[in-house]
């Protein structure tokens, strides 16, 4: 092979990987499968992906894809060793990403790469995608785009909070897996050292059955909002049937302008405040956040009693952890769901630490062993 011919297929190897990386940065994985010889295969062992000729590569690109919130990739070529009509080569990958799952971060990688000539030109034969570093800390830039200040990049109108706080979707899988059964433990009798009562259950159908059991036929009841008694089905039960005299939905059918004074009294003292928490830590603690303080005042010992329903995945060791998880986790996606429910993002208005129930107000934490809610 002359000096031409080998810098000639240097070239072509080079754009080829670059060819790539415009691929998925225009989400074209039709184009990006077509790189590939029919026996090519894309493996990603830390996703975990394989992924073997164009088709299964772009059908399961574009399964990929589903799950970016935004995704950027930059390629750096790396050596490329040519042999005849095959070849063999490196290209060096820097990332930013953050998935519609909550994950998010910077990462380096290296694609080891095969390669061989074809009729079309230079194709791959094997992609292994091999991550080198990760870093999951929160990503607090965003796309620009015409959205303004209340849009899916911005802070609510009048805030002074950075457009991190209200990014949806904004968070990593620390803040999402159950926590394992000796810190569940711990965060339970560290709550019942408090003065809470603790009961550690199994799931939510636990819990539902639980809440039931709790809660006397007829007591005024009042639900926080979350996704915990939502996704439950707790919820429902409460402010959907007439076995409880439900808060909620009275105090939604009252007019604010000539009756705020009953809704006031209606919400802080119901005979239960039921609801969920932004985190309860290993020492002890609850971290309730609110962005209308309208769970607030049953909690702190407006109500007869207090229940919170709380997911495994909100176990955290103390409370700087436990303010972490809420801004860069709670928020974000609490935002994200106010979005569409109201059209606007959600805020920290008020945040709320008990360390002991309130001295009226005995309070119940039924923590579960499984993940549920935010």
């Amino acid at each position: 092979m002359n000096d031409f011919q080998a810098i000639a297929d240097r070239v072509e190897i080079t754009a080829l990987q670059a060819e790539f990386t415009d691929a998925v940065m225009m989400r074209d994985r039709a184009r990006l499968a077509a790189l590939f010889t029919p026996d090519g295969v894309l493996r990603m062992p830390d996703v975990p992906v394989e992924l073997t000729g164009p088709e299964q590569i772009r059908v399961g690109g574009e399964k990929l894809q589903e799950q970016w919130d935004f995704f950027i990739q930059n390629t750096h070529p790396g050596a490329i060793r040519i042999d005849g009509d095959t070849a063999t080569g490196r290209a060096h990958m820097h990332e930013i990403a953050r998935l519609k799952n909550g994950f998010q971060g910077l990462n380096y990688a290296v694609y080891h790469d095969r390669y061989r000539r074809t009729a079309d030109g230079w194709r791959f034969t094997e992609r292994v995608y091999e991550t080198r570093y990760l870093d999951r800390s929160p990503l607090t830039g965003s796309a620009p785009g015409p959205a303004g200040p209340a849009g899916p990049t911005g802070s609510a109108p009048g805030s002074t909070r950075p457009a991190a706080y209200t990014d949806p979707t904004h968070t990593d899988p620390t803040h999402t897996d159950p926590a394992p059964a000796d810190r569940l433990e711990r965060a339970a009798a560290a709550l019942t050292a408090n003065g809470f009562t603790v009961e550690l259950l199994d799931d939510a159908a636990a819990a539902r059955t639980r809440v039931a059991e709790l809660i006397p036929a007829g007591a005024t009841v009042f639900t926080g909002a979350g996704e915990t008694l939502r996704l439950s089905g707790i919820e429902e039960d409460v402010n959907g049937g007439d076995h409880y005299r439900a808060v909620k939905p009275r105090a939604l059918a009252m007019d604010r302008a000539t009756e705020a004074d009953d809704i006031r009294r209606t919400v802080a003292t119901p005979d239960v405040a039921l609801g969920s928490v932004a985190a309860v830590t290993e020492t002890g603690a609850l971290v309730v956040a609110s962005a209308t303080g309208s769970q607030l005042p049953g909690y702190a010992g407006g109500a007869g009693r207090a229940i919170w329903v709380v997911g495994a995945q909100k176990v955290v060791p103390d409370l700087p952890a436990a303010l972490r998880r809420l801004e860069h986790h709670v928020l974000p996606l609490e935002s994200a769901r106010a979005r569409a429910a109201y059209g606007r993002p959600s805020a920290v208005n008020q945040l709320l630490v008990l360390n002991a129930p309130a001295r009226l107000t005995p309070g119940t934490v039924l923590l579960l062993r499984e993940a549920i809610g935010f």
